[in-house]
């Protein structure tokens, strides 16, 4: 890219800022190429194992510093375009966005809000770090980029996470005090996007900083009236100018008294190989007359009890029956799909016999999912009444005319030794091509019944759909938005 491109009042801020040396290797920088980064998926496959030293082999890829998961990659080798993408093995993400994570760094069992979520690049990695364990809810208001982060959340296998589509306000009334750590990776004006997306450089302004750091600091109020006092935030950007950056975080903090800068961090793309970030880590003070964590009296996720749930939520724009019917359908549904799992999936029973550790079976539609919980904030249907969930928590299947079918979700979230029948593919054959494409396949005469499909990986095996096995053919169930024709 051309330094010439960049905008004149760009340029002058950045000398203004770092000083003329350095502004104008900032600027220069410009010239080089962008970066290219993926994290690998540790819910899936586990650090130095034979699976992971494989993908690094084979896409050449070189450790990200500041991030353990992390690694760059050549733009030639197109991971993206690979089977191991589709079978949530690792993630394509900005390697300087991986920042913002590490210094949040959630622990599992805690309770999580990931503000303003989509792609899902930020909430995969809470989710590797709660490894299942807890509840995370990604929030993204915009309907489209919504869908793209509930996609992204079910490719990695996560099942404790909620998505939803909701205004910060709308989230805030409903849950305050409620989260342990909160990641805002705030809507910005995007100069770290320069190298990668030339229309980032034809929509920056001066007016858009600042209309920029304006709804920042409206989300930020938000974010702060949902945080747990002892609890930790995690502010980032994309973006260089300080009216983004520090000044919002210092605003915030004279605004805050009970909260607390705790680090700071900057990626410059002319010091670090990325494209450029920042991140504040903030803590709010416990306070001396409430228990650190706990949530405020009045709000209605502290009142409520999981096991008197009445389903009122609209995922995807479903409509539902209330009350005893509905409890019914719900217990009519998971009995159906318990008895499913037996004989298909009987690997996954041990987790089954625990599910009140994981969430509550819940029935949107024909929809059937398991709701995830902790122990603190009970997430109730009552209590998400009214709000647009595109995935309410894990989704096992849909439940029609008393007959149960898996979901691909379930396939993404599973062992592939938890089930009774899987069909291998090798990682470069023309039989995955054929199944990513949506084709049926050949199997052997005596397989019958839901076939658990899987990619060869490093010598084990990862899930990427369901087939269903029946006269030497498999039937191919991979939804049809996910089909796609890999590379030659």
């Amino acid at each position: 890219m051309s330094m010439t491109a960049l905008p004149d009042s760009f340029r002058e801020r950045m000398i203004t800022m770092l000083g003329e040396r350095e502004g104008q290797t900032f600027l220069n920088s410009y010239a080089m190429p962008r970066t290219y980064g993926l994290r690998i998926n540790t819910l899936k496959i586990k650090p130095g194992s034979p699976a992971e030293r494989d993908i690094i082999q084979r896409f050449g890829l070189e450790g990200i510093p500041w991030c353990e998961d992390g690694f760059y990659y050549d733009e030639d080798k197109r991971p993206g375009k690979h089977a191991y993408h589709a079978a949530g093995l690792y993630y394509i993400q900005e390697p300087s966005a991986m920042s913002a994570v590490e210094l949040l760094n959630p622990q599992p069992g805690e309770t999580v809000l990931d503000l303003a979520a989509a792609p899902g690049g930020k909430t995969t990695q809470i989710a590797m770090k709660m490894n299942g364990k807890g509840l995370l809810i990604s929030n993204e208001i915009h309907p489209q980029r919504a869908k793209i982060l509930a996609e992204n959340v079910e490719r990695f296998g996560v099942r404790n996470a909620v998505v939803t589509q909701a205004a910060p306000g709308e989230l805030s009334s409903r849950f305050p005090l409620a989260f342990d750590r909160i990641m805002l990776d705030a809507p910005c004006s995007g100069e770290g996007m320069f190298r990668k997306d030339p229309d980032a450089i034809a929509e920056w302004s001066e007016q858009s900083v600042e209309f920029c750091a304006a709804r920042q600091w409206d989300i930020l109020q938000d974010a702060v009236a949902m945080l747990k006092p002892g609890g930790q935030l995690a502010y980032s950007t994309c973006t260089f100018n300080r009216e983004e950056n520090e000044e919002t975080i210092a605003r915030l903090l004279a605004h805050y008294p009970d909260l607390t800068l705790v680090a700071e961090k900057r990626i410059w793309p002319h010091r670090h190989k990325g494209e450029g970030h920042y991140v504040a880590l903030l803590q709010r003070k416990s306070r001396v007359d409430e228990k650190p964590g706990a949530l405020a009296a009045s709000s209605p996720a502290f009142r409520a009890e999981p096991d008197k749930a009445r389903p009122k939520s609209k995922p995807h724009g479903k409509k539902r029956s209330n009350g005893k019917n509905s409890e019914r359908n719900t217990t009519a549904a998971f009995e159906a799909f318990t008895d499913w799992a037996e004989s298909e999936i009987p690997g996954f029973g041990g987790w089954l016999g625990d599910r009140a550790g994981e969430g509550i079976p819940i029935l949107f539609g024909e929809s059937l999912y398991l709701l995830p919980f902790s122990t603190e904030l009970h997430l109730t249907p009552d209590i998400l009444a009214g709000l647009k969930i595109p995935r309410a928590g894990l989704q096992l299947g849909d439940y029609k005319k008393g007959r149960f079918q898996p979901a691909h979700a379930l396939a993404m979230a599973i062992r592939p030794a938890d089930a009774a029948l899987t069909w291998t593919l090798k990682p470069d054959s023309s039989e995955l091509a054929a199944y990513l494409h949506g084709d049926t396949l050949a199997v052997p005469a005596d397989y019958r019944g839901w076939c658990l499909v899987r990619v060869e990986c490093g010598g084990d095996s990862f899930p990427l759909g369901w087939g269903k096995a029946s006269g030497g053919q498999l039937k191919n169930h991979l939804p049809k938005g996910l089909r796609q024709q890999l590379p030659v």
